[in-house]
């Protein structure tokens, strides 16, 4: 096996360095090759990979290509037999890529492998293994759900409360930390080039499915994520506009016009219940309604876009990719 690390950069250069450092320090055995690519951020990442990673290969693109997109161009360039999909804002934990790789070995008819991701302080992140998209799933989506009901076949994190350290077959693995064969990654078609942000990682382990090869995740390996690293430098209102636009584009392609529709309207639905919930007890405080205004504006946010009030920013035009 030889494993080519895809790491794409948008104004994360501090977390790429931290990133970058961590595959030095936990990974015990030659890696075939490291590639970044820039989106167009310009943020001074080639330079400090000049000077700190020389090694790495480096892939500016003039403009932002979307995660998906700049995935995509730096796997045409990849040599390896198998790529290992990064975020600049990850750090690995002990031997996580080892443990991945060994999975990639063992199992049969393998699609896409993730890795346990942590919080900062140590926590699970329940996204890093998720079900598939339904409209029933996404109208019913609450965290004090998922809590309340964690092996609901519904949510897809069953993985996350198995006990024992083996893989564990799941519909879907974040885009956060991704490894695939490169062949199968070929053979699907790669990321699809629609997706700009959100949603690109569940259209491909759900092409993964349709073509018979399994997803799974490896409690063992371990990765801390730090999340929102590039998100949080977006306009207000982006990750919350993009996240719905994403997925109602998934709908659009793999269950058709119909079904997108329903989503959006049963999302409008949705945010008209919250808003209904929260507005009466703003004016109780913080102690009543946590975060109860910036809850008040994401489902404001939501409802408006569910309505066709606020359209989602489009991705910028295919551009060149320079080494």
């Amino acid at each position: 096996m030889k494993l080519s690390v895809i790491i794409v950069n948008w104004n994360s250069r501090d977390h790429l360095q931290r990133c970058l450092t961590s595959l030095e320090h936990h990974v015990r055995f030659p890696l075939h090759e490291v590639i970044v690519i820039d989106s167009g951020s310009q943020d001074g990442c080639g330079a400090m990979l000049a000077r700190e990673f020389p090694a790495v290969r480096f892939l500016q693109s003039p403009e932002n290509l979307g995660f998906g997109r700049a995935n995509n161009a730096a796997a045409r360039c990849a040599t390896g037999t198998h790529l290992l999909l990064l975020n600049p804002d990850t750090e690995l934990v002990d031997d996580a890529v080892t443990r991945l790789v060994a999975a990639a070995r063992e199992l049969e008819s393998v699609g896409a492998i993730g890795g346990r991701l942590l919080q900062p302080d140590g926590t699970v992140q329940t996204s890093c293994v998720q079900a598939l998209p339904t409209v029933w799933n996404q109208f019913l989506d609450a965290e004090w759900l998922r809590r309340l009901t964690p092996r609901a076949r519904l949510w897809g994190i069953a993985a996350l409360g198995a006990e024992g350290s083996d893989p564990v077959e799941v519909e879907a693995v974040s885009g956060a930390c991704v490894l695939i064969e490169r062949q199968r990654f070929e053979e699907v078609g790669g990321f699809t080039d629609s997706f700009f942000m959100y949603g690109e990682d569940l259209d491909l382990c759900h092409k993964l499915r349709a073509e018979g090869w399994r997803n799974y995740h490896v409690p063992s390996a371990r990765i801390v994520h730090y999340g929102g690293g590039s998100s949080s430098r977006a306009p207000s209102g982006f990750s919350t506009v993009q996240m719905r636009e994403s997925v109602h584009h998934f709908f659009q392609l793999r269950h058709g016009r119909a079904m997108a529709l329903a989503y959006r309207v049963t999302t409008a639905v949705a945010a008209c219940c919250r808003l209904a919930l929260i507005g009466p007890l703003l004016p109780l405080g913080r102690r009543v309604v946590t975060h109860g205004t910036e809850s008040w504006v994401k489902w404001a946010v939501i409802l408006r876009w569910s309505l066709g009030l606020r359209p989602a920013p489009y991705p910028a035009a295919p551009a060149a990719v320079s080494a």
